[in-house]
């Protein structure tokens, strides 16, 4: 039905020009780039060689990518740690990687941003059941990848102070 996409072959030096602008205007991970110089056609010991000259040449740096993608997704898209932990495996980086860029967010800022939510919810929420409007609230902030005992916490308190 769809025609098939054609791939592309260029030459490697080609390619390398071609992450290096890649990777200059975003950080990206290695993952990205093995799949995008897949998608160009480039195979084997030429794409090795390629993501080895973006590393020694500084345009690829995994403990970079994770810290800016963590930070990115906290502050722009208000997610929490579980969510943002199971972006960066998506992404492909390795676990070490992950922990540190985790432990490097501001623990008042991740507590301010989940009670900035949990607040945006419940003025959407016109259920005047305690039960539901709290179960509500739970589950969407679960679903933005907050923890269930620090989302516990901020909800006993919020309805403490009403």
């Amino acid at each position: 039905m769809y025609p098939e996409k054609q791939k592309k072959n260029i030459d490697p030096q080609t390619a390398l020009i071609k992450m290096e602008s890649f990777c200059a205007y975003q950080e990206r991970s290695q993952l990205e780039i093995r799949y995008k110089l897949i998608e160009l056609g480039v195979f084997g010991n030429d794409l090795e060689h390629i993501i080895s000259s973006l590393i020694e040449n500084n345009f690829l740096n995994e403990a970079r990518f994770a810290k800016a993608y963590t930070n990115g997704k906290l502050r722009i898209k208000n997610w929490g740690k579980i969510k943002i932990k199971q972006g960066l495996k998506l992404k492909g980086v390795s676990a070490p990687l992950i922990k540190s860029a985790l432990q490097q967010i501001d623990e008042d800022e991740y507590y301010a941003i989940l009670e900035k939510i949990i607040a945006k919810k419940s003025k959407e929420i016109k259920d005047k059941d305690p039960y539901i409007f709290k179960n509500k609230v739970f589950r969407y902030a679960l679903s933005r990848g907050f923890e269930t005992d620090l989302i516990s916490f901020v909800l006993n308190n919020k309805l403490l102070n009403q």
